[in-house]
């Protein structure tokens, strides 16, 4: 793409500045264990339906217990199986025990020199808030925006909205940093914000929505792509 002239970048969150040191495949495993059931879902199911739970839920922990009633229901489970699943995830889970991802630090602090930065986050506060303590970057960011609560979840366009609109900074002058395609290209799209894609590996053949920037590692922000 032609090149942007960027005063401020915006950061996804999970996955994409850190991550549990637990994944979430390896705490469903867990939970069908002590709920003594044979596993009838897993983690890629987990994060498909997610995103029906959002805008409809107060905290995580009902998020979670909501969508894995769902999804018991649909494979002809009881609703009643889908809750004790996810009792039994949550009492795994740690938000703290999360590892940044490998150049997250230097570029936060790099960017931070000649950048705006915010955090645009699908995730209740209380459990987005121990991440970021736990990695010690919490201060790091202008405006913290945990979307589904603060607003509408991504790939909505309001969560960058309101993001931009904290930080006093224009859509054609931002980018966004994310693993997600669906939420985190998708979204900055709609709210006319560029995208800055860092694969996590799990996605094969052409990304779609193409981003207008695609990263090897966080190392590459310390020379950023939108000044090539």
């Amino acid at each position: 793409m032609t090149e942007r002239r960027v005063d401020t970048v915006l950061f996804d969150l999970d996955d994409t500045l850190c991550s549990y040191r637990r994944g979430g495949g390896e705490l469903i495993e867990l939970a069908f264990e002590q709920v003594g059931v044979d596993p009838f879902f897993d983690v890629v199911d987990y994060h498909a339906r997610y995103p029906e739970f959002v805008d409809d839920t107060e905290t995580v922990e009902e998020l979670r217990s909501d969508c894995f009633a769902a999804i018991a229901a649909d494979r002809g489970y009881d609703a009643e199986t889908g809750r004790a699943l996810a009792d039994a995830f949550a009492a795994e889970r740690d938000h703290r025990n999360v590892e940044a991802t490998p150049g997250a630090h230097e570029a936060l602090e790099h960017l931070a020199d000649d950048h705006r930065l915010g955090l645009v986050t699908n995730g209740a506060p209380e459990m987005q808030a121990k991440k970021l303590d736990g990695i010690g970057i919490r201060d790091a960011f202008d405006a913290l925006v945990f979307a589904g609560y603060d607003t509408p979840g991504k790939p909505d366009p309001a969560p960058f909205d309101h993001a931009l609109s904290r930080l006093d900074a224009a859509s054609d002058r931002a980018v966004h940093v994310g693993n997600s395609l669906g939420s985190d290209v998708a979204g900055a799209h709609a709210a006319g914000v560029g995208s800055a894609w860092l694969p996590d590996g799990t996605h094969d053949g052409p990304p779609e929505p193409t981003p207008d920037y695609t990263l090897d590692s966080l190392h590459d922000l310390q020379a950023p792509p939108w000044r090539e």
